[in-house]
């Protein structure tokens, strides 16, 4: 006689909270759904601060205008295009965790298809909203916040690409208050 398996009791993963999308504008909702496509055409599994930074730069006039003009634009642009075609900077298949946010680090990383940085970057730009007295983020509250992780590959694009994050988070303060 085979005596039963004894059953263990499965143990709820711990998991980040969803993106609170309704947290945000609909232009950065926008800008979620096509980080989201580009990660997934991409074959990476994961949306990440660079998906982030290259669907804002994209489709939010505000954060373009935070750039030094044309061409430091083009070159960030050019670093991107070159990622999410297969060259240059190549971080497919590996998790995208800074630390300097505080990510949740228990949680599984691709199991609600964010990085830890990225969705440390969300809730950030959510909280920068709030501080401002603004129920919903914008684009440059998700630039802003994606330019404070030094380690996050946003930045790392931004730095091939000579942008300074430091002065780039200060064109953001300035057009923060102008709006």
């Amino acid at each position: 006689m085979h005596s039963p398996v004894p059953r263990v009791p499965r143990q709820p993963v711990a998991r980040r909270p969803e993106i609170q999308l309704g947290r945000l504008t609909a232009e950065l909702a926008t800008v979620v759904a096509s980080a989201r496509r580009r990660a997934l055409r991409d074959g990476d599994r994961q949306i990440d601060t660079a998906h982030l930074l290259h669907s804002l730069i994209e489709s939010d006039p505000e954060v373009g205008a935070a750039f030094e003009g044309g061409p430091q634009l083009a070159r960030v642009l050019g670093y991107l295009v070159q990622r999410s075609i297969g060259y240059g900077l190549r971080w497919q298949g590996s998790v995208e965790d800074s630390g300097t946010l505080g990510a949740v680090r228990d949680a599984d990383p691709a199991a609600d298809g964010w990085s830890p940085a990225a969705a440390a970057a969300m809730d950030r730009a959510g909280e920068r909203a709030a501080l401002r007295g603004e129920p919903r983020a914008r684009g440059l509250d998700l630039l802003a916040v994606i330019a404070e992780d030094p380690d996050s590959r946003a930045v790392e694009v931004l730095g091939r690409a000579g942008v300074d994050p430091l002065v780039l988070a200060d064109r953001i303060g300035e057009l923060s208050q102008q709006v």
